[in-house]
């Protein structure tokens, strides 16, 4: 059975950072991409944090905009753990800003599928990562109920696809970047005329 529920999340503190980023982006242009992520074998142990749950890193570009996220899973929920209790937590590389969903609504344990798709720009739950450009991806639980270090869930097949834009730098920063650019360019030139003058002192000699 295909279910579409999912419930998003985000941390004032993330409200925050994201809107602290966003005025700090001013108005760059921006490229559109796509990531699409294989979440098959994912496991979420225990809550955000814990050692033991699957995370997973990729580089989305410096202070790129993290904008929708689609997906299309199976999951499984083992022992006395609930499908509703598997989330999967996005954020930059600090770990605590970000977003998280559960994309199952079932108090109960089992095997669900679901698919669906959110616009977290329409929901205001858009986020930048930081200058390193790495999107931080945490499968994680809501409640821990399997023995320690025992998986409390799966996601057993599946992809989700995390829709992003790439900020680029403003007209201003080109123009910066074109005067460092003459400035190595003036340095080279005087590099090689004063070498040519010590070449023909050299010769003279």
């Amino acid at each position: 059975m295909m279910m579409t529920n999912a419930n998003f999340t985000r941390s004032l503190r993330a409200v925050a950072l994201a809107a602290a980023a966003l005025i700090s982006m001013g108005s760059s242009s921006a490229n559109t991409s796509s990531l699409l992520i294989d979440v098959a074998g994912a496991q979420s142990v225990d809550l955000a944090g814990a050692p033991g749950n699957t995370v997973m890193s990729f580089n989305v570009g410096a202070n790129a905009l993290i904008q929708s996220v689609d997906w299309r899973v199976t999951l499984t929920a083992f022992g006395a753990s609930w499908l509703s209790d598997m989330e999967l937590r996005f954020g930059s590389s600090a770990g605590n800003d970000g977003v998280w969903f559960t994309p199952g609504s079932e108090n109960h344990n089992g095997s669900m599928s679901y698919t669906g798709a959110a616009n977290l720009a329409e929901l205001g739950l858009a986020f930048r990562v930081q200058a390193d450009g790495i999107l931080r991806l945490e499968f994680s639980e809501l409640m821990k109920d399997q023995a320690a270090g025992i998986a409390d869930g799966q996601w057993d097949i599946g992809q989700v696809t995390v829709g992003f834009t790439s900020a680029v730098p403003e007209p201003a920063s080109y123009g910066l970047m074109a005067v460092g650019l003459l400035a190595v360019a003036g340095l080279a030139s005087l590099k090689s005329r004063r070498e040519g003058s010590n070449s023909g002192c050299s010769q003279r000699l």
